[in-house]
């Protein structure tokens, strides 16, 4: 009797060894297509993610360029009458707005005292500027490439005296102090080549750039974050 049960146990244990090795296989096999899965799941939300970050990147970049365009043209409608009489002119210079004010119109050759006109002139622009909520302006000076033919007064120097003075004279005129800088280019960014006395007038000028805001550029949180 023992002879008989001793050999069926052995292959009831066998038999159970071999279920379970199945099952363990079965498990692994299993968990394994789980993990495929998972991952797929995974990397087709992140790729959801990204093209909703596009796509509200691309909305937050025409809402900008909408509201740069009809900036530009509220610009270009309030200073309508001195354009129309030739006392500046607005550009879009390097991806911002500027307004171009002649030098020759605003200050007696070689000086950087403002003219009575001159003084007039910044004024008025200043009065327009200054009405544009949360803006700031950059004051540049720039000169053609004839040297001032005073010793140590470089074109970079009277570049320079003319920016501060417009600024200054922008200030008493109204525009905030924290709203207004200024910078001297001398005869580094002609707007022309200096060939012709036309090309000359035209590269002595006064720029006041209208800051672009950038707080609405995509990924400049990315971009603070990594300046912190």
């Amino acid at each position: 009797m023992k002879s008989r049960i001793r050999p069926l146990l052995l292959s009831s244990f066998a038999l159970i060894l071999l279920s379970n090795c199945v099952t363990k296989s079965s498990y692994d096999a299993l968990q394994a297509e789980y993990d495929r899965k998972a991952k797929d799941m995974a990397a087709m939300e992140k790729d959801k993610l990204a093209l909703m970050r596009s796509v509200d990147d691309m909305k937050r970049i025409q809402e900008e360029t909408n509201r740069r365009v009809e900036e530009y043209r509220n610009l270009l409608s309030s200073f309508k009458s001195m354009i129309d009489s030739g006392k500046l002119k607005i550009k879009i210079v390097d991806g911002r707005m500027v307004v171009v004010l002649s030098s020759d119109i605003l200050f007696p050759p070689g000086l950087a005292n403002l003219s009575p006109k001159g003084i007039d002139a910044i004024k008025e622009v200043t009065g327009i500027l200054a009405s544009l909520p949360g803006r700031r302006f950059q004051v540049e000076g720039h000169t053609d490439d004839v040297p001032t033919g005073v010793k140590g007064y470089s074109n970079w120097e009277l570049a320079s005296a003319r920016a501060l003075t417009v600024l200054h004279t922008m200030v008493k005129s109204g525009m905030p102090e924290e709203r207004i800088s200024a910078a001297s280019m001398g005869a580094s960014k002609p707007s022309v080549p200096n060939t012709t006395p036309e090309n000359k007038a035209a590269n002595r000028r006064i720029e006041i750039v209208i800051v672009p805001d950038l707080s609405n550029l995509p990924g400049i949180e990315e971009l603070r974050k990594m300046s912190e």
